[in-house]
């Protein structure tokens, strides 16, 4: 009996390096050779998609530096990206368990005894045994499992990396939204000065019988309408500083960001390329692309059902009818023996999973494909964005120009009793629009600016030591 097992198990050794099921394979996407809006993508080789720098250095602004690196401190929603990747690195090493032996020990004891003629009186058998059960993994299920999990952990770091990102970008949104409130209330508070002026100005006209008493009414509810539309100013931006909390992961009352003296963040200026493998390290990319190789394995796993499994079990131990003399005991019991157990009917449950885990590659790898188109046509709409708002600033900015020069000509005129004063009001509300609308255009192309860095999975400084390393490598 002991050459047939020594053969067997040498067989099960010499098999556990087969492995079932289709190699992975990445999926084939669309060429991401060029872009519309841009003069190309230059070469570079891959990197690693969590390279994704300090983008938000590139805005040169201190108060959303801070902003940016606190918001991953005490989000909610980050630390639940976090426990799910926890989990999955749990499920990895669980997996990996499955190649090694399992070894218990068991300790028991036993009483019995008979009735009638016999006299039989009770006897007391005690025994401890080591045990040792290994499963080879003989067709590779186990192999597939672990490359299924460990493709699923990656998917799962990917998944806490584009959390931090989306994060991080809501974080600096949030801040420039609030930057462009409050410098829509410089512009209002300048605004109302110089309707002071005004209704100083036409009450003095007024008191000298050059205008009549409808422009001093006029005058006075231009002033009014500013004030109320300044309530509204303030409610959003109220509402903008509480969603920044919200981001932060801290109450309301806890975050208090000062109105005067700030500015709405610079441009910050863009490569006239950007590298191609950019695109790939975007977090959610690299996620569903692990997803695909993650259910490509599952395939294996499947495909090992219609195979035999191999068990090999070894135990020893010791009896004796006193538990006291249990380890001076004499009597040594072992037993050593493989079992092999195979399927042979299970009314089509198998060719049913096989199915299932190819259907669910299929649809793994049409999401992934999905995912790379959804990709560029975010990035085509960026850019698009941006470079159009950067032509409609330089428009903007003639505007405004005329606008000043308009109302410095209509106030003269006012002034020297040429004109009503509904020429200077509808000459001071073109300028507090044009003004206005400038602040909204640069605010936009801000947050363009910033979804692209959410697009391409970070900064796109092709100075930046990060990818600098990668492009030396």
């Amino acid at each position: 009996m002991k050459i047939p097992s020594l053969s067997l198990t040498l067989f099960a050794v010499l098999l556990s390096g087969c492995t079932l099921g289709p190699d992975y394979i990445q999926p084939d996407t669309v060429n991401t050779a060029t872009v519309r809006y841009q003069d190309g993508w230059q070469s570079m080789p891959a990197q690693s998609w969590a390279a994704s720098g300090n983008w938000w250095l590139a805005f040169e602004d201190d108060t959303l530096t801070a902003l940016v690196e606190r918001s991953t401190q005490a989000n909610q929603t980050l630390a639940q990206a976090e426990a799910r990747f926890r989990a999955a690195e749990a499920q990895w090493r669980l997996s990996r368990g499955g190649l090694s032996p399992q070894v218990g020990a068991t300790v028991g004891g036993s009483r019995s005894g008979g009735s009638g003629d016999t006299g039989r009186s009770a006897t007391e058998q005690y025994d401890a045994r080591l045990q040792i059960g290994w499963a080879p993994d003989l067709w590779g299920r186990v192999r597939r499992e672990i490359e299924a999990d460990q493709a699923g952990l990656q998917a799962s770091a990917a998944d806490l990396a584009a959390a931090r990102l989306a994060i991080q970008v809501a974080a600096a949104g949030a801040y420039v939204n609030l930057r462009a409130l409050d410098r829509q209330q410089d512009i209002l508070n300048e605004t109302m000065a110089a309707y002071d002026r005004s209704a100083t100005l036409t009450s003095n006209q007024y008191e000298a019988g050059i205008v009549s008493r409808a422009d001093v009414i006029q005058a006075e509810t231009q002033r009014q309408s500013l004030r109320t539309e300044m309530y509204d100013l303030q409610a959003a931006r109220a509402r903008e500083q509480n969603a920044l909390a919200a981001l932060l992961g801290i109450a309301p009352a806890e975050l208090s960001l000062q109105q005067e003296g700030e500015k709405l963040p610079a441009i910050p200026a863009l490569p006239q390329s950007l590298p191609a493998v950019l695109i790939a390290r975007r977090p959610d990319v690299v996620a569903a692309e692990r997803q695909v190789a993650a259910a490509n394995a599952q395939i294996g796993v499947a495909q090992t059902a219609w195979l035999p499994d191999l068990t090999l079990d070894l135990w020893g131990g010791v009896q004796s009818g006193s538990f006291s003399g249990l380890f001076d005991a004499p009597a040594r019991v072992w037993s050593l023996g493989p079992t092999l157990a195979q399927t042979l009917f299970d009314g089509g449950q198998r060719a049913a999973t096989r199915d299932i885990a190819i259907a669910r590659y299929d649809e793994q790898a049409a999401f992934y494909r999905q995912t790379v188109l959804d990709s560029l046509q975010e990035l085509e709409d960026a850019l698009a964005t941006l470079q159009i708002l950067a032509e409609k600033t330089e428009q903007q900015e003639a505007l405004l120009q005329l606008a000043l020069e308009n109302e410095r000509v209509i106030t003269n005129r006012y002034r020297a009793g040429q004109v009503s004063f509904l020429e200077v009001a509808t000459a001071q509300n073109t300028t507090l629009s044009t003004r206005r609308v400038a602040v909204d255009i640069h605010a936009e192309r801000l947050a363009a600016t910033l979804q692209l860095a959410a697009i391409i999975g970070g900064g796109w400084d092709l100075d930046d030591p990060v990818i600098q390393s990668v492009t030396r490598n």
